[in-house]
């Protein structure tokens, strides 16, 4: 497979188990995509990866000394055009939350196939997220579960009482899309939006859509 031009996709490894690294190496040979470099710690790829500059950067989380999030924070403001992808053996939230908070750009456990692997280097470096559709849909529904607590907290006690599907349409509201448009991001009828907004006017205490968007921008 060809990367435009004949560039292949430049990939560097930061993992400090030795047969992880001979794994992943194997997967990649022989493909459209080239392991420029390899690191065993944290303190290896700060020195490597600046002047490398890889198109995508594997990293563990689990590291000795610096670990792989601590890692991406510090390295990703340093290399913009660069792609990080934790592949890891953790598959809890905790870790996923961090590692996209940080800088990744997707979340790779490592009992996925080689196959998968390259899908996801390919998928990283075109601005895919990188990870499975189960560890995304995790991802979202703990992120909005985190807007909808920092609503309880705050002052605004009426958007905490709404649903994650309720938050997910006023959300959309607020950045100004149709019903149609929110229907066609959520795979659900336009009727069924119609449902959701009129729940979050009437939960809201508000008089229209405007209201409650501006509520939920004010409360953000």
């Amino acid at each position: 497979m060809d990367t435009g031009g004949g560039r292949r996709i430049r990939v560097m490894l930061v993992d400090d188990h030795p047969l992880v690294r001979s794994a992943v190496r194997q997967a990649l040979s022989g493909s459209d995509i080239e392991l420029v470099g390899e690191a065993a710690t944290a303190e290896e790829a700060f020195e490597l990866a600046p002047s490398l500059r890889p198109d995508v950067m594997l990293v563990d989380i689990t590291l000795p000394g610096i670990n792989g999030i601590q890692l991406v924070r510090e390295l990703s403001p340093r290399l913009p055009e660069t792609r990080f992808v934790m592949l890891t053996v953790s598959a809890s939230d905790r870790d996923l939350i961090s590692a996209m908070d940080h800088g990744a750009s997707g979340f790779l456990t490592k009992d996925l196939t080689p196959e998968a692997l390259l899908r996801a280097v390919r998928g990283a470096h075109s601005g895919d997220l990188a990870m499975s559709r189960r560890m995304a849909a995790r991802l979202v529904s703990r992120l909005v579960d985190r807007n909808r607590r920092s609503f309880v907290d705050g002052e605004d006690k009426a958007l905490g009482s709404l649903s994650l599907r309720e938050l997910e349409v006023l959300r959309f509201l607020a950045e100004g899309l149709t019903d149609r448009e929110i229907g066609e991001a959520l795979t659900i009828s336009t009727r069924t939006v119609e449902t959701h907004v009129s729940s979050v006017l009437h939960k809201m205490d508000v008089r229209n859509r405007a209201e409650a968007a501006s509520r939920y921008r004010d409360a953000g």
